[in-house]
């Protein structure tokens, strides 16, 4: 969703969740002051009114929004308490512990898209059926993101919260300086369709751009935003491992070799500290940036990139983030619940989400909305983000979602890729050294 750390740096050893005590959850807690302690207890406050609890990992937004101060506007009697974990990949693990207990769950638990599929397949009768809750209408939903959380047997385990369309950040001054175009349409214009034109464009930008700095931040980066503009990538539509022959895997990889290789990265980590540091001396020149990216780049480059850069289309439409929240049956306030996650995902909600903290809507109709149709930041230009998105969200492809889907990206990018960009293994010893994670991993 909104916060990087969230969706980008993820545990390679989910399996080790089997170690995990019950007693982790609630150490990285915020606002549990009543009403329970992570445990799903409480159902009233001191004053009579129901405690709702939301579990949540990274900086979901709907506090800083004022989300949950409209909706217990709405209904006095309502409290909502969000017990907040870092990151993800503690997160998950503990979720996945608690569900194994049938205990200590939240009233409503969020799920990253990477782990949905997961959810999904082996825990839904752990949750309640969201499809036909009142004020839920799987119309609103884009397809594929109502496909993501849903079983086989139509039952629908969380609702969608945002999507990451992406586009393609890049710095206005340094594209000027390798005499590229600096206008975002020209600019899209130089990759339109093809993958293969950006790392071309990346070649041009070698030879004549400014010295000590490099066309993108990372080959890692590459090969996500490639691969994830594929429907079938790690897995097929009938979840059967594909990863080593995927055409989606291996044209990514393939690409992103052609610039670890060509001198077009800063080999760089992403949301390493030398990342975060790259972005403050303006040392890479493009990044590709759903729109959480952007707040991301404006914190990091700070002032000093202020109208520096830029947004435009990325080659293809390709996703990248996203949440769901879903109701254990086990929630103590089930009901509540159901009613709170249902008109938190409504696309007025998910508009505002986006207005405030730059999440972008699951749910088509938002975008005719005009806080999200009417959007532009002046960070980057006064670029029209929420066009720009909305765009990139319609061309995004069914994403086939599989159990270890974290786990084998995160062992391509930062196992393979990181061997021959940081380590100057060949592109075969990285490739085999990402095969032999994730051989672990599937296995584990």
């Amino acid at each position: 969703m909104r916060n990087s750390t969230r969706t980008a740096r993820r545990a390679v050893t989910v399996a080790a969740v089997v170690a995990l005590g019950a007693g982790l959850l609630g150490g990285c807690a915020e606002d549990s002051d009543e009403g329970g302690s992570g445990s799903g207890g409480g159902t009233k406050d001191g004053q009579g009114k129901t405690v709702i609890q939301i579990g949540t990992f990274g900086v979901f937004g709907y506090k800083q929004a004022g989300l949950y101060d409209a909706y217990m506007k709405l209904h006095p009697d309502v409290v909502i308490k969000e017990d907040v974990t870092e990151r993800v990949d503690t997160y998950y693990p503990e979720l996945l512990t608690h569900l194994a207990a049938n205990s200590g769950l939240q009233d409503i638990q969020a799920i990253e898209v990477g782990n949905i599929n997961e959810i999904a397949t082996t825990q839904a009768d752990k949750f309640e059926d969201l499809s036909k809750a009142p004020g839920v209408d799987k119309s609103k939903w884009l397809d594929w993101k109502w496909a993501q959380a849903s079983t086989k047997d139509g039952r629908t385990v969380a609702l969608g919260t945002d999507i990451g369309p992406m586009g393609m950040c890049y710095r206005k001054d340094l594209f000027q300086k390798a005499g590229l175009p600096t206008d975002r349409g020209a600019v899209g214009k130089l990759w339109a369709g093809d993958w293969q034109k950006y790392v071309d464009t990346g070649k041009d930008y070698k030879a004549k751009g400014p010295k000590g700095t490099t066309f993108t931040d990372s080959a890692a980066g590459l090969f996500a935003a490639v691969n994830n503009g594929y429907a079938e990538r790690f897995y097929d539509s009938d979840g059967n491992l594909i990863h080593k022959d995927s055409p989606a895997v291996k044209t990514a990889w393939d690409l992103a070799m052609q610039a670890a290789e060509g001198g077009l990265t800063g080999r760089l980590k992403q949301f390493d500290k030398a990342w975060d540091q790259a972005y403050a001396n303006g040392t890479f020149a493009t990044v590709s940036c759903p729109p959480w990216m952007l707040g991301y780049i404006k914190e990091k480059a700070g002032k000093g990139g202020e109208d520096k850069w830029d947004v435009a289309a990325a080659p293809k439409p390709a996703n990248w983030g996203g949440s769901f929240i879903g109701v254990p049956k086990s929630a103590k306030n089930k009901a509540e619940a159901i009613k709170l996650a249902a008109w938190l995902t409504a696309p007025e909600q998910q508009a505002t989400l986006f207005d405030k903290q730059a999440s972008f809507p699951s749910t088509p109709s938002a975008y005719d909305m005009p806080v999200v149709s009417g959007a532009k930041n002046p960070y980057f230009g006064d670029a029209p983000t929420g066009r720009l998105f909305a765009e990139a969200a319609k061309g995004i492809p069914t994403l086939v979602i599989g159990p270890k889907d974290q786990q084998i990206g995160t062992a391509f990018g930062d196992v393979g890729i990181l061997q021959v960009e940081q380590q100057g293994k060949s592109p075969e010893q990285g490739w085999k050294a990402a095969l032999k994670e994730i051989d672990n991993a599937v296995d584990g």
